[in-house]
């Protein structure tokens, strides 16, 4: 597919699989809109892009703030008013258990993974129906199926996107809005290590089962391939996936399983 012209925004694109993503569409001469809300590593991936050929916007914000999400879409219209391309990758994992977590920990976690996702569709739902229509991706997880261990918060809002999403792509329908939701299992990235704890701190470590994910390139580009063919989902990323057709199709094996998972 020829992306010269298309302009392609990328949330999370200061590393991980949404950094993988801006730098496969810099290789394609797109026009990529990166966010995030780490700044520093948000320009140095936008800097890569620019030496790779791309058309680069720099557009920080942080998810869990709706008003910089809305003055950063009004910001970025002005230039660009039709948008081809939502990738809605960024968010926040979580390691702790349910009976440590205050609730304001698990508000935090939703209103960045769920509420953020929905409120930056939203703003830009008018520029992506306009013309010939566009394309929403969102990142969800394997655990957006199924329920795992330390991660309550995070599966919720997971879950949440899966309904919302799906249910948005309906509404979309006749609109030539296409909707793909992408469910990883382990990819190498430092999800884990940015994931916050009961405190609200960051969990600081790399799981052993993340260290052994596919890398965020292979990733990339599998996403990138389902989305040209118009898929409506794609699962991707090791033996996790394989709980989510054991949760499908052998519930009573899977909860028997799921409790004796190694959740990091």
């Amino acid at each position: 597919m020829d992306y010269r012209g298309k302009i392609i925004w990328i949330t999370g694109a200061a590393s991980g699989i949404g950094k993988a993503l801006a730098t496969e569409f810099s290789k394609k001469a797109a026009t990529v809109i990166l966010s995030d809300r780490d700044i520093k590593n948000l320009d140095e991936v936008a800097q890569a892009c620019k030496n790779l050929g791309g058309k680069v916007v720099t557009a920080p914000f942080d998810l869990e703030k709706p008003d910089e999400i809305h003055d950063a879409v009004a910001k970025v219209l002005k230039s660009h008013p039709k948008i081809d391309l939502l990738f809605s990758n960024g968010g926040i994992s979580q390691r702790s258990y349910a009976i440590d977590t205050p609730v304001g920990i698990d508000r935090k976690i939703m209103e960045i993974n769920f509420f953020g996702a929905v409120v930056l569709t939203k703003e830009l739902l008018p520029s992506l129906i306009s013309g010939t229509g566009g394309k929403i991706v969102i990142t969800s997880s394997a655990v957006g199926k199924f329920g795992f261990p330390l991660r309550t918060a995070y599966c919720a809002s997971k879950h949440a996107l899966q309904g919302y999403f799906e249910a948005l792509r309906a509404e979309l329908y006749d609109k030539n809005v296409k909707v793909t939701i992408v469910s990883p299992g382990r990819v190498f990235t430092n999800i884990s290590v940015n994931a916050i704890d009961q405190k609200g701190k960051k969990y600081g470590k790399m799981d052993e089962g993340q260290k052994k994910g596919i890398p965020a390139s292979t990733c990339a580009k599998r996403i990138i391939r389902a989305v040209e063919k118009n898929k409506k989902e794609l699962w991707l990323g090791g033996p996790v996936i394989l709980m989510i057709y054991i949760r499908l199709y052998l519930p009573f094996l899977f909860h028997k399983l799921a409790p004796r998972i190694k959740p990091t």
